[in-house]
């Protein structure tokens, strides 16, 4: 290992040291205390938030009948109690059944072997002692042999369920009518917190009449379902396993 290897590998150690000390000061800190629930902020201000941009068709013109109360464009003649502007709400039936089985078996084998010899060649094999060790037999001058085997099985067995409401705010509305939707819930549970995040784009179409709709109906949809608190934090590997895992090559 070269000097500059060696003092890159002892930056790194320091640094993960530095993060682990950091890290364990705050949880001495909220020793015997509840995790803390995070403020109500707007989603449009927070870091690395970017406006969606997605392929859109032609706008269709508006237009209004003479002596006609109904407007071209209109999903209804009475008010639409759905949620079709900025900062409206609506509720996300999440609901998540996945299951996947996998079972993947791999056998190969492989063997050869190869053999020369020379028994008579006008009498010459009898010079081969003059070249090659006096023990050598004219007819086993080559002998060659290869054996290589490899096996590997792989299976997956998963199945996630997820059944729950949250409401979401429309962020965006964008030129074809659709909404750009996100929505945070937090539950503490004793020294447990629960988080669920939802966003993606709906139609209006989708929206059923109660102003809800089923998270299957959401494009680009983004779930996220965690936690954070004693339970969780128990489940991690410590920082220094962590540091390790990414280090080691084996």
């Amino acid at each position: 290992m070269t000097q500059r290897h060696a003092l890159r590998l002892l930056s790194l150690g320091v640094a993960a040291l530095s993060l682990a000390g950091c890290g364990a000061a705050d949880r001495l800190a909220n020793v015997g205390k509840q995790p803390s629930l995070s403020a109500i902020e707007n989603p449009t201000t927070q870091p690395g938030y970017k406006p969606v941009q997605m392929p859109m068709p032609e706008v269709m013109p508006v237009s209004y009948q003479p002596n006609s109360l109904w407007q071209a464009g209109a999903t209804g003649f009475f008010k639409d109690p759905r949620a079709k502007r900025v900062g409206d709400l609506l509720t996300v039936r999440v609901q998540i059944t996945d299951k996947a089985e996998i079972e993947n078996t791999t056998k190969r084998a492989r063997s050869s072997s190869e053999q020369s010899g020379v028994d008579n060649f006008l009498g010459f094999e009898t010079k081969l002692g003059k070249f090659l060790p006096n023990a050598v037999d004219p007819s086993n001058l080559i002998k060659a042999g290869s054996t290589a085997s490899s096996e590997g099985a792989g299976s997956v067995d998963r199945k996630e369920t997820l059944t729950t409401n949250v409401a979401a705010v429309v962020t965006q509305v964008l030129p074809n009518g659709s909404l750009v939707i996100e929505g945070k819930q937090e539950i503490r549970v004793n020294f447990e917190v629960r988080e669920l995040i939802v966003a993606g784009i709906v139609r209006t179409e989708d929206i059923d009449a109660d102003n809800t709709i089923a998270s299957e109906k959401i494009a680009q949809a983004r779930i996220a379902y965690g936690g954070r608190g004693q339970i969780t934090d128990v489940q991690q590997p410590r920082y220094g396993q962590q540091v390790m895992d990414v280090l080691l090559p084996f």
